[in-house]
């Protein structure tokens, strides 16, 4: 390679040493939202109150594994059961901003 050709890069010369030839990605379209990275309920694949996939998806985990740790859970010694209802009460709805518990709370505030 010669002094010319690592000034003006051919498209046959191997890039010179120590450069990338990865192109940064893509930025994201203007007016895009970031993905909600907030823990919510519900969402694909829900079953009941949709603590289950809502913590699935917070974790990135498949919500079989934690539905069978609530089995597991309510196997020994129905601990599961509390733990599902304040899932329900204390995590948000997908695409709410409070909980049923705040929601109560702001209802009683108001009264």
């Amino acid at each position: 390679m010669t002094t010319e050709s690592m000034q003006n890069p051919t498209p046959e010369d191997p890039p010179a040493w120590g450069t990338s030839t990865m192109t940064p990605p893509p930025s994201d379209p203007p007016g895009a939202s970031p993905p909600d990275d907030r823990l919510h309920r519900g969402g694909q694949g829900r079953m009941v109150a949709g603590v289950a996939v809502g913590l699935a998806d917070y974790f990135d985990i498949d919500p079989t594994l934690v539905r069978v740790g609530f089995v597991a859970l309510s196997l020994l010694g129905g601990l599961a059961v509390p733990l599902y209802l304040a899932g329900w009460l204390l995590i948000p709805e997908r695409g709410a901003d409070q909980s049923v518990a705040e929601e109560l709370l702001a209802r009683e505030r108001r009264h």
